[in-house]
């Protein structure tokens, strides 16, 4: 996860988001998500007033991946300001854009509704479409869902928008208070350290050739960097390169032999090893349990990108 993924996911677990959220949900009746740019999730899945029709959709793996193809629409569109866009079933969702300065640090995300009723035949050129996707669909399920989604217009989808552009920009003072005060609480040496590490992490990394690159000694560097991160210089790189290779787990056109090189690791053994210890679970086992939810649609436009690792 990198900077702005960090900052998202602490805001999301603040009691200003969470209260703000829970209201949300109970008076308007729809789902509400806060993600970060970069997303290798369906932001509403197992949410609260999720759309029993989603919901379906979800649950397999090609009618998930085009789910995801929507984010990242969504995602290109909403970067400057509130966008509503239509998926090819014909449900409509709003993502508004989390601000700070000039940096899009996240999306306010809600819909998963129909902007008019949906008819017969509508439903029926979805379910066409859908069975030449994904083969094994229950047709009667699938209708009752469709028809069980919610109906909102298009004037009440833009004055939701409005409502969460305002809290948009609570939420942009709230993390510009926690970039602030992370920032006097890290020692430079140590952020560029962290930098340093996620732009090398693919390389072979020593304790010198970091702490040479932040012009600090060995033995001052390891004492800084474990009180400053909460754990020790070697964990940090190991959890980088994880977190990298999660990401390529998500390209299935990749073997597990090329993700563990392509991340820094010198033998497969080693890379397996230390994923299971980071992640709870073989890379296998990580990469069968993604079409339920996490595929990454997103893999053959090659944006790969660094990410921070996770320290909680």
């Amino acid at each position: 996860m990198n900077a702005n993924g960090t900052l998202i996911q602490t805001l999301s677990n603040s009691s200003l988001y969470r209260d703000y959220a829970e209201a949300y949900t109970e008076v308007i009746g729809l789902p509400l998500a806060l993600r970060p740019v970069q997303s290798w999730q369906l932001p509403f899945h197992r949410q609260r007033k999720e759309s029993p029709f989603c919901r379906l959709l979800a649950a397999k793996s090609r009618t998930c991946a085009t789910c995801l193809q929507m984010q990242e629409k969504l995602s290109q569109s909403a970067m400057q300001h509130p966008c509503t866009v239509t998926c090819a079933s014909g449900l409509s969702e709003t993502a508004v854009p989390v601000r700070l300065a000039n940096e899009t640090l996240g999306f306010l995300q809600t819909g998963q509704v129909f902007q008019q009723r949906p008819t017969q035949g509508q439903f029926n050129r979805v379910a066409e479409r859908l069975e030449k996707v994904e083969s094994g669909l229950d047709h009667d399920l699938l209708k009752a869902a469709y028809f069980a989604t919610a109906v909102v217009s298009p004037e009440k989808m833009n004055s939701t928008a409005s409502l969460l552009s305002i809290f948009a920009d609570q939420l942009a003072v709230r993390v510009n208070q926690i970039a602030v005060q992370r920032a006097n609480g890290e020692p430079p040496a140590i952020a560029q350290a962290k930098q340093f590490i996620l732009e090398h992490h693919s390389e072979r990394l020593s304790l010198g050739q970091v702490a040479n690159a932040v012009h600090v000694s060995i033995f001052y560097f390891c004492k800084l960097f474990h009180k400053a991160v909460g754990i020790n210089f070697t964990e940090f790189v190991s959890r980088a390169r994880i977190d990298r290779a999660k990401g390529l787990l998500l390209n299935p056109n990749l073997r597990v032999s090329e993700i563990a090189y392509e991340v820094g690791f010198q033998s497969l053994t080693n890379f397996n090893r230390t994923f299971k210890a980071i992640v709870g679970e073989s890379a296998t086992e990580f990469r069968g349990h993604l079409p339920a939810g996490r595929v990454d649609a997103r893999w053959h436009l090659k944006t790969d990108r660094l990410h921070e690792p996770a320290l909680a």
